[in-house]
Order: C-alpha cells, then structure tokens, then sequence
C-alpha cells in the first residue's frame, strides 16, 4: 500500500521539475541578512507601480509595503535589483511570494540588518515555476 504513495510522489516531483523554467542570471552576487537569504534586510515602500516582466519578478502597487531579502549586486551597466515579498492586509494573495524588482521603485524605509554577507548567486535563485 506505501508503493502507490511513493510513486505519486516521484510523479509529482518529476512534474514540478519539468514546469521550472531557468531564466537569465540577473547578477552574479547578492547580499544578504545570512548564508540563506532567509532574514529579511529592511523594509521599504513601493514609489511607483511595476508590472513583472516575467516569472523571476513580482508586480508591486504604489503605497504597498515590502520585505526586503536580498540586493543584487550589479555589474557595470546592469539595473539594481533587490528581492522581496509585499507585505499588506490588502494584498494577502501576494504576502509570501518573493520575486525580484527595481531598487529604483522603492524607498527603504527602515533597515533590520546592518551586518550582511555577499554570496555567489546560483541558477536556482532565476527559476521560474
């Protein structure tokens, strides 16, 4: 009776693996609150709309709040991008997805994390689902 459930399982995994999608790196280093990424930065508030280009990416409305987890670090002639998540009882559907944005579109409002690490990026951090 386990074999079905194991099996199921394997599908499952084998499906989600085939739907991701490995994107353009956007950088080749970030930094961040620790080795995971998992401590959030800061906090900031969105200026102005965005509308997410692609799948790495998260739409953002003006006024809206968002946790800050990592900052790109940028190349010569590449946009800054930062990652995060929206925070706001309004927009619950959104709450937990992380997705990269503009640093141009936000102003940080309020800084958690003065120590930070700078880590390779990886392609698992441009997959898209």
């Amino acid at each position: 009776m386990r074999y079905p459930l194991v099996i199921l399982l394997c599908v499952g995994l084998l499906h989600q693996a085939v739907w991701a999608i490995r994107m353009d790196k956007l950088a080749d280093n970030k930094t961040c609150g620790d080795a995971e990424c998992s401590y959030v930065l800061s906090m900031a508030t969105v200026l102005d709309d965005f509308i997410a280009p692609d799948c790495r990416f998260i739409n953002l409305r003006r006024g809206q709040m968002v946790y800050v987890y990592s900052k790109l670090t940028p190349e010569e002639g590449a946009g800054v991008f930062w990652s995060g998540s929206v925070y706001s009882e309004r927009y619950v559907d959104q709450m937990g997805i992380i997705g990269y944005f503009p640093a141009t579109v936000v102003k940080e409002t309020q800084k958690f994390m003065e120590d930070t690490v700078k880590i390779p990026t990886t392609d698992t951090d441009f997959y898209c689902d």
